[in-house]
């Protein structure tokens, strides 16, 4: 045990701080390597895990894939500038907006495409508003906060959706009707409780006349009209995959290469660029993460989680649900949520009781939000605005973490009973 959580304990301290640059993926496939020639796993496990990750690595990069293109587009500058505009000037109004806006994308692009692609324009159209310090603050948090908590609706609102989804073996439209209700109680909550928090720091009115028309920023028209078609087509390609039990990689990666095949056939990008700056470090970041956390899983920690989760159980049903989202949201918030999910799949699959997936999965999207290593959507998000030379201390965000997410957590888990 001591030996499998001082590798993962390092490769995860490695992860978070990119020394000289050290790419997330890099350093993930180096603590599989070590954890295989320190006897911690096996070949045998390595095959296991990517059995387990495969699908939901590749549909993930479908879904930036074609979140990037979408951007080359404009339509997701689009979408900011409409939304703005429908503001009519109040500053609360334009505050609910841009929440609404953010779970949209959450829910159809993921939390870590809201946070590559959404992020960027809307500092950038706070700045060309002219907001202060504390307003862009405010609005920065709370888009970043909602990309997370509203990325539980669909399979592939998530990467821990899909992990988990496959690994139970739950369908697209069975995953959509039981985490409908949850989802539209942590949107609901995260903008009530977001908006009580940041209040006295939104401005009461922000003169959107400065903004350009939402038409003026689209890029290639022809090629904006399309793109509704096209995610209808894509949309209903995740249903029928589901009836007829195909990977959603097929759809999710497919889909977004056909996207692309047809933006570039329009001149509205350019394909290899879009494909060589794709997060290919995902891929090897999730297969050799997982890896070392199987260390673990050998090591005995799942059977460890999979007692205290019946120890819960034996407290009453409530408590089982609640109990399971708050301490997968603990463990998410402390080693992040993409180790997390699978060390709680793998102690759920354990205790027999799979319905306890769906309190994993919002634990896991939801609890991150308490500390910065989080998630890899937050280290995403916090990586984007220092480029922008926004920067965001750990103090300054846990203040605001620790406050939000355990109210919003404690009421999404009650639209599991």
């Amino acid at each position: 045990m001591i030996l499998a959580f001082g590798l993962f304990l390092v490769t995860l301290i490695l992860i978070i701080w990119q020394p000289r640059g050290l790419s997330i993926g890099t350093t993930a496939v180096a603590g599989a390597i070590a954890a295989l020639l320190l006897g911690v796993v096996s070949w045998q496990d390595v095959w296991e895990v990517t059995l387990i990750v495969w699908d939901a690595t590749l549909a993930f990069i479908g879904i930036i894939l074609l979140s990037m293109v979408l951007d080359e587009i404009g339509f997701f500058e689009w979408a900011a500038v409409k939304m703005a505009h429908l503001s009519r000037g109040s500053g609360h109004l334009m505050f609910l907006n841009i929440l609404l806006l953010g779970a949209l994308v959450a829910a159809f692009f993921a939390n870590d495409g809201a946070a590559l692609i959404l992020t960027p324009i809307l500092l950038a159209k706070m700045r060309y508003l002219k907001m202060d310090a504390k307003a862009i603050f405010a609005f920065l948090m709370a888009g970043g906060f909602i990309g997370d908590s509203a990325s539980n609706p669909l399979v592939i609102s998530n990467l821990t959706n899909i992990v988990t989804a496959n690994y139970f073996g739950i369908g697209f439209i069975e995953y959509m009707k039981n985490m409908f209700f949850p989802n539209l109680l942590s949107v609901l909550a995260s903008i009530a409780v977001l908006w009580l928090f940041f209040r006295k720091s939104i401005p009461r009115h922000i003169d959107v006349e400065l903004l350009p028309e939402a038409a003026g920023v689209i890029r290639n028209q022809k090629m904006f009209r399309i793109s509704w078609w096209l995610l209808g087509l894509l949309l209903l390609g995740y249903f029928v995959g589901d009836l007829y039990h195909l990977p959603i990689s097929l759809f999710a990666l497919g889909g977004a290469l056909i996207f692309l095949t047809i933006a570039a056939k329009h001149k509205a990008t350019k394909p290899w660029m879009t494909v060589k700056t794709a997060p290919w470090q995902v891929v090897w970041f999730s297969i050799g993460l997982y890896v070392v956390v199987f260390g673990l899983k050998n090591a005995g920690l799942t059977d460890e989680i999979a007692q205290w989760l019946l120890w819960l159980k034996a407290q009453g049903h409530a408590v089982y649900v609640i109990g399971t989202g708050f301490l997968s949201g603990g463990l998410s918030a402390v080693m992040n949520n993409m180790p997390t999910i699978m060390i709680m799949d793998i102690a759920i699959d354990k205790t027999g009781d799979t319905f306890l997936a769906y309190a994993n999965i919002l634990g896991a999207n939801l609890g991150p939000k308490i500390t910065p290593i989080g998630s890899l959507a937050t280290l995403l998000w916090l990586h984007v605005l220092a480029k922008k030379g926004v920067t965001i201390g750990w103090w300054d965000y846990m203040r605001v973490g620790l406050i939000v997410t355990p109210p919003v957590l404690f009421v999404a888990l009650l639209g599991l009973l």
